[in-house]
């Protein structure tokens, strides 16, 4: 496995609508690097978000979409998404605060 840092493990927030109504419910969403495992994951919330405190943190592996250009066939990159739950004393997370 590479040597990930842990400003390295969380690449982008996931700005949907389910992600969105999930924040009331202290869960956000993560496009998180596809080597990552679920205690990487939780460390780099807690370091690069202050007073954050992680409860559990779920995973999934999505799989590219199948594309088509003409006669030709593909697929998009792969991604890995992570759901991190906050606990009740944790702060939020200042970054969905102005969406």
């Amino acid at each position: 496995m590479a040597n990930i840092q842990y400003y390295d493990v969380i690449l982008r927030p996931v700005v949907t609508e389910k992600s969105m109504g999930q924040m009331g419910e202290r869960k956000y969403t993560f496009f998180v690097h596809p080597e990552a495992n679920k205690v990487m994951i939780k460390e780099a919330v807690e370091k690069m978000f202050d007073g954050v405190k992680v409860s559990k943190v779920n995973t999934m592996n999505c799989d590219g979409k199948k594309k088509r250009r003409g006669m030709t066939y593909g697929r998009t990159a792969k991604q890995k998404k992570a759901v991190v739950f906050l606990t009740e004393d944790s702060k939020e997370i200042e970054i969905f605060s102005g969406l």
